[in-house]
């Protein structure tokens, strides 16, 4: 069974950073694409970063490129997602999930539908 924790949520100040991280654990999970979602209250959770099993290639929400990271460090088996210069619309529960090996996993991963594996979230308020 595939699990995956997120941590590292809080109460930032608008302009600052944060850094998420997200232990995944279960047999093959450094196969699985990974990636980080988030979702406000009455809205749809909404794709934000996503990385590949190896590490070598991410992709990322427009509203978010520039000023989001992700990263994976395979012999831990965790990701991560630093954030920089946040504002006040980027709050949300953010959360980090896990996708089995597929042909044209990325096609899967920024679909929140069809993403199998959910952590349940961490949440990031950012004040003005």
């Amino acid at each position: 069974q595939v699990q995956v924790v997120e941590s590292g949520g809080g109460l930032v100040q608008a302009g600052g950073s944060l850094r998420l991280s997200c232990a995944a654990s279960g047999r093959g999970i450094r196969d699985y694409a990974m990636g980080w979602y988030r979702q406000t209250p009455g809205k749809a959770r909404e794709f934000v970063a996503g990385v590949s099993a190896v590490g070598a290639t991410t992709f990322y929400a427009d509203p978010v490129k520039g000023r989001f990271t992700i990263s994976r460090d395979r012999t831990q088996n965790m990701i991560y997602l630093t954030m920089k210069n946040l504002k006040p619309e980027n709050a949300a529960l953010y959360y980090c999930v896990a996708d089995p090996p597929r042909r044209e996993w990325w096609t899967y991963l920024r679909d929140a539908s069809r993403v199998q594996y959910w952590g349940l979230g961490t949440q990031v308020t950012v004040s003005s």
